[in-house]
């Protein structure tokens, strides 16, 4: 009896090991398939934090921490370029359109000047109603920010012309567009409340940007810059001199350049070759 016994005994152990390794298993299976939604979740919501939080501070955040991610984005002194868009006439538009059509327009509009901008280094960082505020230079250092925004600028007026020949073949308006753009010292980081905090700029500079958007329907120049970034310009963009203007909240008189083109994006300036 001792033989089958034993064999008995050892049949059951094997059986119960296999019940274990099985059960173990199918544990294991679960955790796997709870992982893979938890990262899945992990990368839709990360993607949507994108469209909120700069990549540069988002990377911060996920790498170090909410509270370490938030000191590394903490206000710091910078050099920043800001460029200021805004749509000509578009309050006629939304009267005319029907809301439906006029979001369909303004998304268009709104993805096509992102595309822009982000191509040239640029972070879009608010829409203001129609318009759109941008900063070069703002999450990391670039030298050549100030070029970089002006392309950018060059960059959108290329895709409305190309956006404005879909709208006409489905009859609806044209859009115009105005852009000014300044450089200037100012306080870069997160900053608000306990409830919210966004990435933002803090300094004249965006005042500067923003009036001299405003000069571009009086000088009837679609993208204006300032003497400042005139100064910083890689030499080979072509601009006009326009007459100084007063505007809202700067004692002096504005003296602003319309771009006319730039430089060929093949053809880099010979600082700009060796460094990029």
């Amino acid at each position: 009896m001792t033989g089958p016994f034993a064999v008995v005994s050892l049949l059951v152990l094997l059986a119960g090991l296999a019940v274990a390794i099985y059960r173990q298993w199918r544990q294991n299976r679960t955790l796997r398939a709870q992982l893979e939604a938890i990262a899945t979740d992990l990368q839709h919501l990360q993607q949507s934090c994108a469209r909120l939080v700069p990549a540069g501070v988002l990377q911060h955040l996920i790498a170090d921490g909410v509270k370490s991610g938030i000191d590394a984005a903490a206000p710091e002194r910078k050099v920043v370029t800001v460029l200021f868009a805004d749509l000509v006439g578009s309050t006629a538009m939304s009267d005319r359109l029907e809301p439906a059509v006029l979001a369909r327009v303004l998304n268009g509009y709104f993805q096509r000047m992102s595309d822009a901008i982000h191509e040239h280094r640029g972070h879009v960082a608010h829409f203001l109603g129609d318009g759109i505020v941008a900063y070069f230079g703002a999450l990391q250092p670039n030298p050549w920010q100030s070029s970089d925004a002006v392309r950018a600028a060059l960059a959108m007026r290329a895709a409305l012309r190309e956006y404005n020949v879909e709208l006409g073949r489905e009859g609806l308006p044209l859009l115009a567009l105005g852009i000014g753009i300044d450089r200037g010292v100012g306080l870069v980081g997160l900053v608000g409340s306990r409830e919210r905090m966004e990435y933002d700029f803090v300094g004249r500079t965006v005042n500067v940007a923003a009036r001299v958007q405003t000069l571009t329907r009086i000088h009837q120049a679609d993208i204006l810059v300032t003497e400042a970034l005139r100064t910083e310009l890689d030499a080979r963009f072509v601009l006009v001199p326009m007459p100084a203007e007063f505007v809202k909240g700067i004692a002096e008189p504005v003296v602003t350049y319309a771009v006319r083109e730039g430089p060929s994006a093949a053809a880099p300036s010979a600082g700009e070759a060796g460094d990029r």
